[in-house]
């Protein structure tokens, strides 16, 4: 009888008579060895050729397929603290930013219907700055919005910056308020410098009342050039407030080195400036028609108290301003020209007197007005002065002899457009105040003495209404992306 064994390898038939158990037991060792090389051989070959695609397939996918974590593939991977920004990416995370707060925003008049828009925005940051900050300005006057417009800005790290634009046009519209919408910003990137990397000198502001011009030097303190330099100018008075801006560009700026900066304005703003250190040309016009004695005779009142007060009015005008006297009654004349002796001025204010044939003639309002415009339009103007007319009148205007009130609101609105600023006082209880408000520069620039005794009060105030004491401050910033870090 005989048995088959089968092992998996093949069979083994022996009779089982002559089954010798060590030989069996060798025999199936035999065949587990043989069984086990077979084995490993095939599993050395899977595994090396599994490899060897593997290899071939990682090769591939590192040669064609694999992008390494980097800060400009739109996913937060690697040490990221955002997606592409913070960590290792030059890029700074907008979490990690304080956001930019607005001190103020206003409009400043270019010319008719044309005015710039200003805003001052910090950056607390000490490191942090972008640059492409979008901003809107809206502008508004009584009856609601004007007009928006919008544009983009620097915005350096660690300090004020202000944001122009202009000229923006606004029809026949003035604007009364301004205000400024900040967009959020799509990239902050660190920055070495700001306005620390540049010093202003030598500001020089002249032709205020013509054509004004600021001119400066910039200094670029850095090792490193500086290329498309926006700097803006804007003149404060003594109390902060922003009278008037203006703007220019520079378009290199070498290490260690400086440029000439020229702002310039395409009106006067003479008038603007309200500091003391900017001198007036002041021309007094006085009425001086026959009821301007009709309150007593001896003295003839109110016209002795009027010119005791416009005398005391001369006498206050500082050493570089200068004063004229326009008398005005059927005709107006200039009795004393623009002159920087103010105290001889003064002096033959108090020399006047009403004529007596105007005891019966009439008040050419009109006629002073254009006796003040040729004075200003003299060599004696100083083209560095404000141009101011103070005028006092007690009545209408009734010559010349059609419509006399009507030509002198015209004659008052062609002065003011030269850039002369008109303070009117009405004198008595019985002036027509509304046409005193009408020939002034505005409703704040008129007033009314209800008694002589008033007047010089009244002129004391216009006097600290030309000029305030204090320096104007002139503040010149520059912009730049020179201290900003390359993304790469």
């Amino acid at each position: 009888m005989e048995y088959c064994v089968s092992f998996g390898l093949g069979y083994l038939e022996m009779p089982v008579g002559e089954i010798s158990w060590r030989a069996f037991l060798d025999t199936i060792r035999a065949m587990r060895d043989t069984y086990e090389w077979a084995f490993w051989r095939r599993f050395w070959y899977g595994t090396g050729f599994g490899v060897f695609w593997a290899l071939v397939f990682f090769g591939v996918y590192m040669l064609y397929l694999y992008e390494p974590a980097n800060c400009f593939d739109g996913v937060q991977n690697g040490n990221e603290r955002g997606v592409d920004c913070g960590g290792s990416c030059v890029r700074i995370c907008a979490t990690d930013v304080i956001e930019p707060t607005i001190r103020w925003a206003q409009s400043f008049r270019v010319r008719e219907g044309q005015f710039n828009a200003v805003a001052y925005i910090e950056n607390r940051n000490t490191e942090a700055a972008t640059p492409v900050l979008p901003y809107t300005f809206s502008l508004y006057d009584g009856d609601g919005l004007i007009v928006e417009s919008s544009g983009t800005t620097i915005l350096p790290p660690d300090s004020v910056y202000p944001v122009f634009l202009g000229p923006i046009r606004t029809g026949d519209r003035v604007p009364t308020n301004t205000f400024i919408e900040l967009g959020g910003a799509e990239l902050w990137l660190p920055a070495v410098a700001g306005r620390n990397q540049f010093t202003i000198a030598d500001r020089q502001l002249v032709g205020i009342d013509q054509q004004p011009r600021l001119t400066a030097r910039i200094q670029n303190t850095a090792l490193t050039p500086a290329e498309d330099v926006e700097v803006i100018a804007t003149i404060f008075d003594a109390r902060g407030n922003a009278l008037t801006s203006s703007r220019t560009f520079v378009e290199y700026v070498g290490p260690q080195s400086e440029e000439r900066l020229v702002f310039t304005w395409p009106e006067p703003i003479a008038r603007t400036i309200r500091s003391c250190e900017v001198p007036t040309d002041v021309v007094l016009a006085i009425d001086l028609s026959g009821s301007m004695n009709d309150d007593q005779d001896t003295p003839p009142e109110p016209v002795t108290s009027v010119l005791q007060a416009a005398e005391a009015f001369a006498s206050r005008l500082k050493e570089r301003d200068q004063a004229a006297v326009v008398t005005f009654a059927t005709e107006a004349a200039v009795t004393s020209s623009l002159s920087n002796d103010v105290t001889a001025v003064a002096q033959s204010i108090g020399t006047l007197s009403i004529a007596p044939s105007e005891e019966v003639g009439s008040t050419n309002t009109g006629d002073a007005f254009v006796r003040t415009l040729n004075e200003f339009n003299s060599v004696r103007h100083n083209n560095e002065a404000r141009k101011v007319m103070v005028i006092l009148t007690d009545g209408l205007a009734t010559a010349p002899a059609e419509e006399p009130e009507a030509y002198a609101i015209e004659q008052a609105e062609m002065l003011k457009a030269s850039g002369v600023e008109v303070y009117a006082i009405g004198l008595g209880e019985n002036v027509d105040m509304e046409f005193v408000r009408t020939i002034a520069t505005d409703r704040d620039h008129a007033y009314q003495a209800l008694s002589r005794t008033q007047v010089d009060r009244i002129y004391e105030t216009i006097t600290g209404a030309i000029c305030e004491d204090g320096p104007a401050v002139i503040e010149v910033i520059p912009k730049t992306e020179a201290g900003f870090q390359s993304l790469r």
